[in-house]
């Protein structure tokens, strides 16, 4: 079903008038003074990058009471998440309409990722140890290289500073799920750290139905719960010295047990690991120079039936030299190199198990007047494919103190991961990289009653990688059509705070034969997610609505997923200055619904948490 933008934007208008200013505690596309780093690469504010972009705080995690990543996805403009049966388990995002693996995901700068799967775990990033999660829109490949072809996802552990404080919190709800988390964050003026643990564990329920020919789509037929076990740390440090030169560490490790229903394969042991360090100087008054060298790893080991099976262990070296220009009052001169090592160890035989890709690259950021320009250009010299430009161009124009309209043109590739080329039966080593082309327009308003904005995109995919019958593997046998149109609103209606996110989505499938005209597989068409709070004295109250139009779960579009809406109800009360209890109700309705095909979704569920967050 479509849905066109004008009757969306009306139902939506009739739906929240505005009457008052919004507060900006609401997950929501920011404006304005909040300063982000990922669109550039540089510190800027939303409105000087022209790009689209969705800021999670840590207030709103906390205010959404969410248990996990794909929680805090869910809804979020032009994003689409698909699970494979609850917490723990194979979780994709889809970003604009894009493949999973096309969403270069960072952790406090340091790239992740399996490089044999080619996805980021996103099932097993602890939300407690999150201090802030900046989404950017669209190709970014001429800044980051590949995989930037849907957008850039980067998550900011906690960072800490000021007077050292400790934290606390204990939660437990449906499924036998518990939680703890526990933390320190301090340094003073100069200097910051931030120390935290988490553990969650929940017996989880049956990750894959089972048809009534006895076998669903795990191949095997397992109807017992299936849990789910998750400890993590992190630490952030650094220190400003008295030159104005900046050295800071970060550290993230999640060790995570997670059991499903497989036929080869039905527990898994996964670890995964970041480590990065930066220091950032200013030789010259205006020129700042950032040395960045960093390592992920994601590595698993997996059993059946508590048998050993197989291991798959990744590790992933970056090292990158940046280098920031001001030009005159208002330009920003930015060149770089970037170096990335990807290497594997298997139980499987891979027959390259390592490649390394070096990358330089050069942007410009600078307004004339009413307007605002950017120009990107990068050449990426991968190992095993060689040389590839990309390149991108945005433009702003301020036709007033309210509304803003900006437009964009960028170029994305993503190279084949170990899997597409090597994997027995599956992979392809012929296969080359798959390229892009986007547009965009933008326009975006602030007033007195609040904040919106609306996004119009297409994405030209070449050689999108897929399943080929015809020789019983992955070829670049694609291409594809991505349309879409992200709407914003944020406001207050009678003491309600109101965000709103509508995303209209048009995945179409444009290789030759018979799939053609087809919709991209677990790609939801329409979703809508709308969150309402309001602060009643020492209680808070909110609801979210979440909403998404059919999706089909193969490429030939003959398994189709309805459409499903849930509603999560929350509350929070404050039984001091420092101390909160909190509760969620989940799928109020207990809503049945699939994102993936055979694995279900949480029925309704319960958590309630209670909190030790001294004020500062």
């Amino acid at each position: 079903m479509k849905i066109p933008f004008s009757v969306a934007t009306a139902a939506l208008a009739a739906l929240f008038p505005a009457t008052s200013p919004a507060q900006s505690g609401a997950a929501h596309e920011q404006v304005g003074e909040t300063v982000l780093v990922t669109a550039t690469r540089t510190a800027r504010t939303a409105d000087e990058t022209l790009a689209a972009v969705t800021v999670v705080t840590r207030a709103d995690i906390e205010r959404q009471q969410a248990r996990s990543v794909a929680d805090v996805f869910r809804g979020l403009p032009g994003i689409s998440v698909a699970n494979n049966g609850g917490r723990g388990k194979l979780t994709a995002v889809f970003m604009r309409g894009t493949e999973a693996d096309h969403t270069l995901v960072l952790i406090d700068g340091v790239k992740v990722g399996s490089a044999t799967s080619g996805g980021a775990a996103f099932q097993d990033m602890p939300v407690d140890l999150i201090e802030r999660i900046e989404i950017v829109r669209g190709p970014r490949s001429s800044l980051y290289g590949s995989e930037a072809i849907g957008g850039v996802i980067q998550i900011f552990t906690r960072r800490g500073g000021g007077a050292t404080l400790p934290r606390f919190s204990i939660g437990a709800g449906s499924d036998q799920t518990y939680n703890v988390t526990a933390g320190i964050s301090g340094g003073g003026e100069q200097a910051w750290y931030s120390a935290d643990l988490s553990r969650e564990r929940t017996d989880g329920f049956n990750s894959c139905r089972v048809e009534a020919a006895g076998v669903g789509g795990c191949f095997t037929a397992e109807p017992d719960r299936d849990g789910y076990d998750n400890l993590s740390g992190s630490v952030r440090a650094g220190y400003r010295f008295a030159g104005g030169a900046e050295f800071d560490v970060n550290w993230l490790r999640t060790e995570a047990d997670s059991e499903f229903d497989g036929g080869f394969q039905n527990y898994a042991e996964a670890v995964q690991q970041t480590l990065g360090a930066r220091l950032a100087m200013s030789p010259l008054a205006h020129w700042k120079l950032t040395l960045a060298a960093g390592q992920s790893r994601d590595d698993s080991d997996n059993f059946k039936d508590g048998v050993f099976a197989s291991r798959f262990d990744t590790e992933r070296r970056t090292l990158s030299v940046q280098n920031d220009f001001g030009i005159g009052a208002h330009g920003l001169l930015t060149l770089g190199a970037d170096h990335q090592d990807d290497r594997v160890s298997s139980t499987t035989d891979y027959a390259v198990t390592e490649r390394d890709n070096r990358g330089l690259f050069a942007f410009y950021q600078g307004k004339a007047g009413l307007h605002d320009y950017q120009l990107g250009l990068r050449n990426d010299d991968n190992e095993q494919f060689g040389s590839h430009n990309t390149g991108s161009l945005a433009w702003g124009y301020t036709l007033s103190d309210a509304l803003r309209l900006t437009a964009s043109y960028g170029t994305a590739f993503k190279a084949p991961s170990f899997n597409e080329l090597y994997f027995p039966f599956f992979g392809n080593p012929e296969l080359e990289p798959e390229t892009s082309r986007s547009v965009e327009f933008g326009l975006a308003g602030r007033t007195g009653w609040g904040s919106w904005s609306a996004n119009l995109f297409q994405t030209m995919v070449d050689d999108l990688i897929a399943y080929d019958a015809a020789i019983f593997s992955v070829n670049n046998v694609d291409k594809a059509r991505i349309r879409g149109l992200e709407g914003v609103l944020n406001t207050r209606v009678r003491g309600w705070d109101v965000a709103a996110n509508l995303t209209l989505l048009d995945p179409e499938n444009r290789s030759a034969g018979a799939q053609r005209g087809n919709v991209l597989p677990r790609r939801a068409e329409q979703a809508l997610r709308v969150d309402l709070d309001r602060d009643f004295g020492a209680i808070r109250a909110g609801m979210t609505l979440h909403a998404e139009g059919r999706r089909y779960d193969d490429l030939g579009n003959r398994n189709r997923l309805g459409g499903y809406a849930t509603v999560d109800l929350r509350a929070e009360y404050a039984l001091d200055r420092d101390w909160r209890l909190q509760g969620k109700v989940g799928n109020l309705f207990d809503n049945d619904y699939e994102t993936a095909r055979f694995y279900e979704q949480a029925g309704r569920n319960l958590f309630v948490t209670l909190v030790y967050q001294p004020v500062r």
